[in-house]
């Protein structure tokens, strides 16, 4: 068999296999394929709004370090360690990453009153700022969007996104309680 029937024969055979494995995934989704294709494309379009919020901010920061700032922001102070975790990195990671935002002055290191061999991470009013503008550019942006959208399908959204926001909150809450209890 020449070098073309080779070829054309693993072509099918990586269809059957893409396709395969389409219905495998349909399968373990319990039919949700659509909707969790869905939601991908929607985060997608979020990631973009996202990141074009922070395109010519001052200073200038990438997304994970806008995701570290979005979190202490939330929490507070945070230990490298529980920032690192939150992130999904390991503490290296999490430490080169602060190294950054302390050169670029939008978090500073403080130690723990209680534990002084402890350092935790906090946010500067520089920080603060940049948060409130990519807030501001952000919801201008996805008000923009929405304007495209029908009065009863904006509804219809919000409370979809809403059940999503809160099956994660839930999600997070119980691998808080389960860390909690380790």
């Amino acid at each position: 068999m020449n070098n073309a029937g080779s070829n054309h024969n693993s072509s099918t055979d990586a269809a059957a296999v893409l396709a395969g494995q389409a219905e495998i995934v349909d399968a373990v989704l319990g039919g949700q394929a659509e909707i969790v294709d869905a939601v991908l494309a929607a985060s997608r379009v979020f990631v973009a709004v996202a990141s074009n919020a922070l395109v010519g901010t001052r200073p200038e920061v990438t997304l994970p370090q806008f995701r570290a700032l979005v979190l202490l922001d939330q929490h507070g102070s945070m230990s490298l360690a529980h920032l690192a975790s939150a992130l999904g990195v390991v503490p290296s990671t999490a430490t080169r990453m602060c190294d950054r935002l302390v050169a670029k002055k939008l978090v500073q290191r403080v130690t723990d009153r209680t534990n002084r061999r402890q350092l935790n991470i906090t946010l500067l009013p520089t920080a603060k700022t940049l948060l409130a503008e990519s807030t501001r550019r952000r919801k201008n942006e996805i008000s923009r969007l929405l304007r495209s959208i029908s009065r009863a399908d904006q509804h219809a959204l919000a409370g979809s996104l809403t059940m999503l926001v809160d099956a994660a909150s839930a999600r997070e809450r119980a691998a808080a309680a389960k860390q909690a209890r380790s």
